[in-house]
């Protein structure tokens, strides 16, 4: 018959006391892992959310004689932007996200709609140990295809 094997009293614990020591590192790498990830996974999604305003920004009907857009057209591309729908209503793409966050800026050429800018401003991504905040980024701009209707001068 064997005999059981004695663990040593200098020997108790080691797993427990390693374990704690390393605790620290472990910790802090998967929280960087953490914030990193989280980071990526909101700004991938706002650069789709920023493709989806910006297509739809060329394609709607431009309806102001001025780079400044109107009012209901920078609502509808915000909207989109902000919810992936033009009417609005409903969860923000990425957490915090407001009309406030969203520039839209329209070139123009000869008087006429060269491209659309959407762009996202002054966002924060909360990711657990820091902020980390956008500015001008992601940003896309596309030609402009969409029908140019002004009001008709009086």
């Amino acid at each position: 018959m064997r005999k059981p094997i004695r663990v040593g009293f200098g020997e108790r614990g080691n797993a427990l006391i390693e374990f704690a020591l390393s605790f620290g590192l472990l910790f802090a790498v998967f929280s960087g892992v953490f914030q990193f990830g989280y980071a990526y996974f909101v700004y991938n999604e706002l650069e789709s959310a920023v493709r989806s305003g910006a297509r739809y920004a060329s394609l709607r009907v431009y309806d102001s004689a001025t780079a400044e857009p109107t009012e209901a057209y920078r609502t509808a591309v915000r909207n989109m932007v902000i919810y992936g729908d033009p009417s609005g209503g409903g969860q923000p793409i990425a957490p915090g996200l407001s009309a406030d966050n969203v520039t839209v800026a329209v070139t123009m050429e000869r008087n006429v709609p060269r491209s659309v800018a959407v762009s996202v401003t002054n966002y924060s991504i909360n990711a657990v140990v820091k902020t980390i905040t956008l500015n001008g980024k992601p940003r896309l701009s596309l030609s402009y295809m969409g029908r140019f209707a002004p009001p008709a001068e009086e």
